[in-house]
């Protein structure tokens, strides 16, 4: 059987605006509480029957707790504070429909992934860029590579994706002011 569904404008207005408050709620929680809370949620989805389609975008959120704990990625600052935030909604057991809710409890999760993804993707890119060129060259020059070496070329992939990151943002914004502001951020 297939079930489809499409949101309107003011269906995605609807969704931006709750995950805008859940976020304004959440700015005292630490960073720490947010990841643990959507590690939880990871965890209590793993291994039970979920359809495909909540389970794909239930993954990304694995991703964006990854991009955060890698030592290496060293996502800092505002870059930081948009992927925290973003994770917010997540970590929130009472959302539009209660997680406890079988089959239905993860629906609004996975069209927030959806949204998140969308606003987070240079991020996502870059970090799965990163991810790419260290598996490269730990390929080619091995786990016995000199830990100087390896900190100067982690250093500099780094460096210039982050850098990426805020460059295509930036074009993003100033499109969207070129086209009359059309596209709705979660931002």
């Amino acid at each position: 059987m297939k079930i489809s569904f499409n949101l309107t404008d003011a269906d995605l207005k609807y969704f931006r605006r709750v995950m805008k408050e859940v976020r304004e709620k959440s700015r005292n929680k630490h960073e720490d509480e947010i990841v643990a809370a959507v590690r939880g949620l990871l965890q209590q989805i793993d291994g039970t029957s979920v359809p495909d389609f909540v389970a794909e975008r239930i993954a990304k959120l694995e991703q964006l707790t990854d991009m955060l704990e890698d030592d290496e990625w060293a996502l800092s600052g505002r870059d930081r504070e948009r992927v925290v935030r973003s994770m917010a909604y997540f970590a929130e057991p009472e959302d539009i429909i209660p997680d406890r809710v079988p089959v239905l409890g993860l629906l609004d999760d996975a069209i927030m992934v959806e949204l998140v993804v969308g606003d987070l993707i240079f991020e996502i890119e870059a970090y799965e860029d990163f991810c790419r060129f260290r598996e490269t060259r730990e390929e080619r020059f091995g786990s016995d590579e000199d830990h100087a070496t390896r900190g100067e070329w982690v250093i500099a992939r780094r460096k210039q994706l982050h850098a990426r990151i805020r460059r295509r943002r930036s074009r993003r914004r100033q499109q969207s002011r070129g086209t009359g502001g059309s596209r709705v951020s979660l931002w």
